[in-house]
């Protein structure tokens, strides 16, 4: 899921869908885009920017965020003209010819994923540069708006409490640049959480916790999914924030990871001998 988040936690702008094109049986474009909208979706990430993908979105009312994979970071962090040359061709046309409601430019995917032993660190942060000059120079800066999409393991915490939190030691200086960045420029800090997955590998995660009390489907039709499932990243972040002094909290909590944990769920919840015939 893709949803926005403002400074209050709670307080939800729309609602949206990744859409990951690497499938063995991949439907229609026009199918998926269709499909979309007729589930009342307002939003759709991409992981690139197929211009197949992009053309079936034409004229939808969707907003859109394309996406740079983390293999393109080296160059457009070391070339300005790769990165105009980049929106040029994946932002500008489409937006201008083809009807696009581009809204966001995602550089990377989770870069800074802990498990990538700093591969991106370097990359990382130029390439967003690249971009947003980019898309200054080609008329768009007030349109569409970078951000990157980070692990929930950006953050890390001492206490149990949510005004404890900072970013992780290896990071810290360089999350702090990114953040004033995006806050300079009206980007959003996007982080993708996962609590189910959180609850997969860990037996003693408490079920009654505010991250697994609203998946039953009345919640998520009213949104309060979104806000306990995230609380407990949105809230330490917020505080980042406020602690360097700005008072707005643009959040995008593009992933909750949800999917995964249903029948774990259930199985821990009966009695035990239940689950037998």
């Amino acid at each position: 899921m893709l949803l926005l988040l403002a400074m209050v936690v709670g307080s939800v702008s729309g609602i949206g869908a990744n859409w990951g094109t690497q499938a063995t049986h991949p439907l229609p474009y026009s199918t998926v885009v269709q499909m979309l909208k007729d589930n009342g979706f307002q939003k759709v990430k991409l992981f690139d920017a197929d211009s197949n993908t992009l053309n079936a979105l034409s004229g939808s009312g969707l907003e859109v965020m394309v996406g740079i994979p983390n293999d393109m970071l080296y160059t457009l962090a070391n070339s300005v003209a790769a990165a105009e040359k980049w929106v040029e061709k994946n932002v500008s046309v489409h937006v201008s010819s083809n009807k696009v409601d581009i809204r966001y430019v995602a550089v990377g995917n989770e870069p800074f994923l802990a498990t990538y032993n700093g591969s991106f660190l370097g990359t990382t942060f130029p390439a967003l540069q690249n971009i947003q000059a980019a898309l200054i120079k080609a008329g768009l800066g007030n349109q569409v708006k970078v951000t990157i999409p980070l692990n929930a393991d950006v953050y890390q915490t001492s206490t149990t409490l949510p005004s404890g939190g900072d970013f992780r030691p290896d990071i810290h200086d360089l999350m702090l640049e990114i953040v004033k960045f995006l806050n300079d420029n009206g980007g959003p800090f996007t982080v993708n959480i996962y609590p189910f997955i959180s609850l997969y590998l860990d037996s003693n995660f408490p079920l009654t916790t505010p991250s697994l009390m609203a998946i039953h489907p009345p919640s998520m039709t009213t949104g309060k999914f979104m806000t306990m499932c995230s609380m407990q990243t949105t809230i330490p972040l917020c505080g980042l924030y406020r602690k360097m002094g700005m008072q707005i909290c643009p959040l995008l909590s593009e992933k909750s990871g949800g999917l995964l944990m249903g029948t774990k769920m259930r199985m821990q919840s009966m009695p035990k001998g239940s689950t037998k015939g």
